[in-house]
Formats: C-alpha cells, structure tokens, sequence
C-alpha cells in the first residue's frame, strides 16, 4: 500500500507531462489549409474568440479554444488588428497567433493623383472596390470640422499613394492625407526662399494649386511659379485660365470663352481680381508646394502653352503676344495645355 502511495505522485507527473505533449502536438499541427492559400477577414470588432469559431466552422482550426487559450495567456486576444490575414499552406495555429498578434494584414493602395480637385479626389476614392465608403460628397459634416480653420477644405489633403486594410474607409484616407499636407505644408513652408509675396503657409497652397494646375512638363514648375512670384510682387493680375475654369465648376463645358474672362462675378477669375484667388483650386503636390515656395529665378512674366505640355515664357508683353499667335492661334491638331492632368 505504501508502495502504491508512492507511486502516484510519479504516474500523477507522468500523466501530466504526457497531456502537455499532447497538447503541444495539438498546438505544432499544421491547419487544414488548401495548396492555394486561405485568405480570412478580421472585421472591427471581432474577438479572439468569434475568429477561432468561424476559422473552425470553415474548417481550417481543429482546436479553438486551444487557440482561444493562447491568445489569453499571450494578451494578443486584445490586440487584435482589423484588415485581411492570408495563410499559407503549414501554418499552425501558433503561426496564426503570432500573424495576428503582428497585424500582418494583406495591403492595398490607393492613388490621389497631382492636380485632383477634392471633388475627383472623393469619387476616385468611391470607386475603389476594397475601401468601406463613408462620405457623402465634399460638404460633408466631417470634412468641414476636419478643416475648420481653412476657408474650405479644397487643397488640403496631399495627393500621393496610400496603403490601407480591408475595413478602412474612404474618410481614414483623407484624414491621413489631410494630416500629411499640414506636415509638408510646414516643412516646405520652413525653408521657403526670402521676400516671397505669400503671408502664409495658405497662400503658399493656394499658389502651389495653381503652379500644379498650370504644370505639364515637371521641369518647369519652378519657372511658372517664378512667373507668378514676380507678377504678385508687381501687383500685375496673374491672369491664369485654371482658376477661372475652377470657379465656373459644373458651368464649365470645356470651351473657356470670352464672356468669361469678363466675368467679374466668379471670385476665382484672375483675369479681373488682383491677388491670389480664396481658396486653392486642386490638391498639389509636394514638388509644387516647393516649387511656389522656392521659385526659378529670372525676368519672365508670361507664358503661354504649345500644346505639348510645355510653354513659351516670354520678359515682355509683345514677345508673349508673338508666342500667343504662334501656339495659340494656330492650334495643332493634338493640342494640350497640359496633358496628363485631370
């Protein structure tokens, strides 16, 4: 009997050390996952515990409350990060655990191009397939009190390449970009070149806008923008078909008319208004913003398109009148001011 009693600490350890093997066998089994992959979504919102349900109920997991356990013990279950997980054929469920535990979700991205008003940039982003749509139309509620201390929210969000998860929306985009145009606005805006003719980083975006809409040739963005420094400086009208175009909106049928450029009722027409217009008229990019802020040196202070995406700059009103008649009124026949943008 004493004997007995001896032995059942030993058969007791013994039958403990064989249930932890069996476990840890359990735990190092490859899941049930075809040749090809398994791509599983984590929504926001979801537990540790619905995700090893459902990854059971498809079949993948043969053990989740083992998993449910793990992430526990592991704190992971908190830490849970929304998006698209893809699992290769001979993942654990311990390889799972650690994939969620690094948030490493499957990425897409999306392109705000140069020169979009924040209109195009909206419906670019309404289109995207994988994105989750929350805003309604420029005017919305959010985008007015994300922009708030800006006249409107027009040129205030960086137009560039952005990567994001399944479950993002469309208004995380623009909060990231409007987040990463205040930051270079502030950078560009702290090594700008001296006695420029802007009072702030604003009309630093607002000419920028312009410098974007008028590029066709990156090349030249720095003469243009020089061309538009010096104008301002001599209080000339920077006489600029893209603002004009902008204020009309929908009434523009792509014909920019004479009437137009009359119209001292559109606060965008340049042609009639000194200064610059009061608002920017489309998202520029980084290389305009430094562009408006550090413009080419020089005397030009006109130019005028040769339908290639490049221009004629011209020191006097009657060279610029000649290259007016020369590009302008003898159009060729595949004539763009600026091809490429929108």
């Amino acid at each position: 009997m004493k004997r007995l009693l001896w032995l059942l600490p030993l058969l007791l350890i013994g039958a403990l050390l064989l249930a932890g093997l069996e476990l840890q066998r359990r735990w190092e089994q490859p899941l049930n996952i075809a040749a090809r992959g398994v791509v599983f979504e984590v929504e926001q919102g979801d537990s540790l515990r619905r995700i090893a349900v459902r990854l059971a109920e498809e079949g993948i997991l043969s053990e989740p409350q083992l998993l449910i356990a793990y992430g526990r013990y592991t704190g992971v279950d908190s830490r849970l990060k929304h998006g698209e997980y893809r699992l290769q054929p001979g993942t654990t469920a311990e390889g799972l655990l650690q994939l969620l535990e690094r948030g490493e979700v499957i990425q897409y991205q999306v392109t705000l191009p140069e020169g979009l008003t924040l209109a195009q940039a909206l419906a670019l982003l309404a289109a995207d397939p994988v994105l989750d749509q929350r805003l309604a139309a420029v005017d919305d509620e959010r985008i007015a009190a994300l922009t708030a201390d800006y006249p409107g929210p027009e040129g205030l969000f960086l137009p560039e390449t952005y990567r994001f998860a399944r479950g993002d929306s469309d208004w995380d985009i623009l909060q990231r970009a409007f987040a990463a145009m205040e930051a270079v606005l502030a950078e560009e805006w702290a090594v700008r070149a001296a006695d420029l003719p802007l009072a702030s980083p604003y009309e630093a975006l607002i000419l920028a806008s312009i410098v974007e809409r008028e590029t066709g040739v990156p090349a030249e963005r720095g003469e243009i923008a020089g061309v538009f420094i010096r104008r301002l400086h001599k209080n000339m009208r920077l006489q600029t078909d893209p603002t004009i175009i902008y204020g009309l909106g929908d009434a523009f049928d792509g014909d920019l008319r004479r009437s137009h450029l009359r119209d001292e009722a559109n606060p965008y027409n340049t042609y009639r208004h000194g200064g610059l217009p009061p608002t920017p008229i489309a998202l520029p990019g980084r290389a305009a913003i430094h562009a408006a802020l550090n413009p080419a040196p020089g005397e030009t202070l006109f130019f005028v398109a040769r339908g290639d995406g490049s221009h004629e700059f011209s020191v006097t009103l009657e060279a610029h009148e000649r290259a007016v008649r020369k590009y302008q009124l003898r159009r060729r026949a595949d004539y763009r001011s600026n091809p490429g943008k929108p």
